[in-house]
């Protein structure tokens, strides 16, 4: 058993339509979960991106600085887990994560759609972040055609 919440969890969330981490809570203060296993009804398709400050071009290395400007993008089936705000200063000694930029449509495809205009309309200034790179694989053919492996970003982006 894992019992700590797992970064990907919204994406859960988001298809189920069950706050895991209200449940977490739940459980530690001793009540029942609010829900039995046969009310779980998996609907449409969601998609998470990491959005790190991080330069994907260099290998990926980590970035701090400061935020000059961060909006993230809204709109439904659009989720945005974050503690940044304009003026806030990423520092060199944890992990670079921004935010968690999370949509949900009705099927893969259309949840790619939104999760490229999310990222489209997310403005980050003061930091290269990793934006550009997901934007990058969520446009190419393999990823939108399920045609891709462990190795994939390797050998696609980071080839020399």
């Amino acid at each position: 058993m894992n019992t700590r919440i797992q970064v990907e969890h919204p994406v859960t969330e988001m298809v189920t339509g069950h706050d895991l981490v209200i449940e977490q809570i739940r459980i530690a203060a001793g009540q029942p979960v609010s829900f039995a296993q046969d009310e779980v009804r998996i609907e449409g398709h969601a998609i998470e991106c990491r959005i790190n400050a991080e330069d994907a071009a260099q290998g990926f290395v980590p970035r701090p600085g400061v935020l000059d400007t961060w909006r993230p993008p809204q709109g439904s089936g659009v989720r945005v887990d974050s503690h940044c705000y304009p003026g806030y200063r990423i520092p060199p000694f944890y992990d670079s994560l921004l935010a968690k930029l999370i949509v949900h449509a009705a099927d893969r495809d259309a949840a790619i759609d939104r999760m490229i205009a999310a990222l489209d309309d997310f403005r980050v200034t003061g930091v290269p972040t990793t934006i550009p790179f997901h934007r990058d694989v969520l446009r190419h053919a393999d990823f939108r055609n399920a045609r891709v492996d462990t190795r994939w970003v390797e050998d696609r982006f980071l080839a020399a």
